[in-house]
């Protein structure tokens, strides 16, 4: 049997060859990047990592950084780093390329990274705010949800025998009306 290409890494594996793409590291993921980007790449870990304690590891195409939960993450590609921030709005600013809303609460902010002069103010500041969104939602009390309303049983009408015709409105008749008069014309 011929090798295969790997689904997940794109790579060329041996039949007798063992894969396991799923461990992917730091390493592994900036090795081809070029010198300024590696330049760009070392910063912005170094700005993560002042923000204070966090876990920095590496998972599928991207590297994550994360307390509880992760709060932004880079993404390398050929030309640029893709930072993406986690925040509880949407940053109108030159800096981001995209923002797609994730939950209720929270959007990410999609920013190509190119040169490491780029990761200043006001870039540094939204990933101090991602790294503080985890105490603001965690401080937040707890939403109170409606109880649940009792199911209460349907009345009798009076009627003991034959099915109960449902009650249409006027413009659910009219429309019923109109399909019989087309079913008829055929």
């Amino acid at each position: 049997m011929a090798g295969r290409e790997c689904y997940h890494c794109k790579l060329w594996i041996e039949p007798v060859e063992k894969l396991d793409c799923w461990t992917t590291t730091e390493a592994a993921l900036t090795v081809d990047l070029s010198d300024e980007l590696r330049d760009a790449w070392h910063r912005l870990r170094e700005a993560a990592v002042e923000l204070g304690e966090q876990r920095v590891y590496a998972s599928g195409s991207c590297i994550m950084f994360s307390r509880e939960v992760c709060h932004f993450f880079v993404r390398p590609k050929r030309s640029y780093l893709e930072l993406c921030l986690i925040l509880p709005r949407a940053v109108k600013a030159p800096q981001v390329r995209r923002v797609e809303p994730k939950s209720k609460l929270k959007f990410a902010n999609l920013v190509p990274i190119r040169h490491r002069d780029e990761v200043e103010p006001p870039i540094t500041d939204w990933m101090r705010e991602a790294y503080e969104l985890q105490d603001v939602v965690s401080a937040r009390p707890p939403t109170k949800r409606a109880p649940a309303k009792a199911k209460t049983k349907a009345k009798p009408t009076g009627k003991t025998t034959g099915k109960a015709k449902a009650v249409k409105k006027p413009a659910a008749r009219a429309k019923a009306r109109k399909r019989q008069g087309v079913l008829r014309a055929r």
